[in-house]
């Protein structure tokens, strides 16, 4: 692990017990917080994909908007919103995905990009993989190739960025926590 991936590891606060009993939280707000560490987090991004012809930043509903919107900024390229169901004002597609108690449902404007553009899909951490999974098979239905699914945390116990990887989908974390 590098210098910046283990500042920000660092600054990432972890709070047992929570939201429930045996649940270990990984709270990005103190990243967000500490100005360094937030700067040498979009780094990390950024110097990972400058250079590459990146068309657009695909950022998952909501804690990925913060990384993809300052993300697609320094890339020059455009920010497109991967939001809940229900949350988009026209035309989209929408993909169901299962979570541990039932299903959830991801969606995309229809015209969120052109045929062939090159994605970064990025989100806050990835678990399950669930949420990550639904998002790429949406930007791939419209024709777009995923370049990388990108987070700043991955937590390999859950078995996400395996899935992920399973898919043919390149995967890259700033930073992961195992088996704690």
């Amino acid at each position: 692990m590098d210098y910046f991936s283990e500042s920000i590891k660092q600054a990432i606060r972890t709070v047992p017990d929570w939201p429930k009993p045996g649940v270990t939280f990984r709270d990005i707000t103190t990243v967000l917080q500490d100005k360094t560490a937030f700067r040498k987090l979009i780094d990390a991004f950024v110097h990972r994909y400058h250079g590459e012809k990146i068309d657009a930043v695909a950022a998952v509903d909501a804690r990925g908007f913060i990384i993809g919107s300052a993300l697609a900024y320094e890339l020059n390229a455009s920010l497109v919103l991967v939001r809940k169901k229900g949350k988009l004002p026209f035309d989209t597609l929408v993909e169901d995905y299962e979570l541990e108690y039932g299903t959830a449902s991801v969606e995309l404007h229809k015209d969120a990009f052109k045929s062939g553009d090159k994605v970064v899909l990025v989100d806050d951490l990835i678990a399950t993989g669930g949420t990550m999974l639904a998002a790429s098979r949406l930007i791939r239905r419209i024709g777009a190739e995923i370049v990388e699914v990108a987070a700043m945390i991955d937590l390999p116990d859950l078995g996400g960025s395996r899935k992920l990887q399973e898919e043919g989908l390149q995967v890259y974390t700033v930073c992961s926590f195992e088996g704690d």
